[in-house]
Formats: structure tokens, C-alpha cells, sequence
């Protein structure tokens, strides 16, 4: 065998290890958990996806009115919907992405970030990240989390919990964007 074949085998071998960990690399977004974020394409319209996606982007809703103003986390409850606004930004619409309620919601009306948590255990038993808290109402604490292994299921109805769960990669986001004192807003 001339060293022209050998070559050439060393070659086709490398090839269809490259192919086969792109190919893997492609899903692992997927598999990583959850629907990707969505950014806004201007400051005052529709929000176009962060990444492409062969499969349709939802529609975004509209940044609530009642939003208040400067940088702020806005969560919506009827539309189960969560915006990060920076108006110092262009879009100010840093992410906007959908979340999945716990049992009970927060009164609407302005809050800050109290307490974050890297990591830790869920009311629902599931091992959760990003924990950032915002407000405590009769024994419920509310705040955003995300859980290790990309869920989002529905809250058990039987239990009282005020967790809003996001998915892994939008659970990064809402961390780096809401320091502690970060202002809140939920809206109706």
C-alpha cells in the first residue's frame, strides 16, 4: 500500500468524524432545552428570532403599555410572557420570551430583585438554575427560574407556588440581565 492510499484513508476517516460532530453539534441547541429567545427587530416593533429556526417563530406580543419605564424585566401574566428591557439600547427590547406560570401569579405593580440563587432545588423537586426572586406575597415567593434539564411543565395544581419557569438558554439571559435592585414589572 503506497503512502498516496494511506493518506487518502487518514483523510476520508478525519472527514467523517468532522461530519458526524457537526451533525451532532446541529441538535444539541435542541436538546440543550427550550424554545430560544426572540429579539426585537426595532425598539417599537415586532420581535424577530434571536436564531434561525426551520420551524415558525411565534409571534412575540406587543410590549405591554403599562410597562413602565427604564431597564426593567416585564412579565406579563395574561400572555405568560416575560420582556427584558434596556432603554439605553437600540432595540430596547433585549429578549422577549414565553414562560410557564406557577399556580398562584403576583399582583401587578412594580418590584426589584431581591435574591438570586445559581442553583438549587424547585417546589416541584426539580434541580433548577437562575433563580432570580422579586416578591413574596401571603407565604408565596415569586421569581423566574429555569430547570437543569429544560422543562417547563404545568405546575402541579395542588401545590401553592409562585415559580415562573423559562427555558435553559432564556434562564441565562433573564440571570446576566437582573442583578440584585433590578426593577420588575408585572402587568395584568
Amino acid at each position: 500500500m503506497g503512502p498516496g492510499v494511506v493518506v487518502t484513508g487518514l483523510t476520508l476517516g478525519a472527514l467523517a468524524v468532522v461530519s458526524l460532530l457537526a451533525f451532532q453539534a446541529n441538535g444539541a441547541q435542541d436538546r440543550a432545552g427550550g424554545a430560544r429567545p426572540t429579539t426585537a427587530a426595532t425598539s417599537s416593533g415586532p420581535a424577530a428570532s434571536a436564531t434561525p429556526s426551520a420551524s415558525a417563530t411565534p409571534t412575540v406580543p406587543p410590549l405591554p403599555t403599562s410597562s413602565g419605564s427604564g431597564t426593567r424585566v416585564v412579565y406579563s401574566i395574561s400572555s405568560h410572557y416575560v420582556w427584558l428591557i434596556d432603554p439605553k439600547k437600540t432595540p430596547q427590547i433585549a429578549a422577549a420570551f414565553p414562560v410557564t406560570p406557577g399556580t398562584v401569579e403576583p399582583t401587578p405593580g412594580s418590584y426589584s430583585v431581591y435574591s438570586r440563587t445559581q442553583t438549587t432545588t424547585g417546589t416541584d423537586g426539580r434541580q433548577i438554575e437562575h433563580v432570580v426572586r422579586f416578591a413574596q406575597q401571603e407565604g408565596v415567593v415569586f421569581g423566574f427560574s429555569a430547570a437543569v434539564d429544560g422543562a417547563t411543565p404545568t405546575a402541579d395544581p395542588k401545590a401553592k407556588t409562585g415559580g415562573i419557569r423559562s427555558g435553559r438558554a432564556e434562564g441565562q439571559l433573564l440571570w446576566d440581565f437582573a442583578p440584585k435592585e433590578t426593577k420588575v414589572v408585572v402587568v395584568a
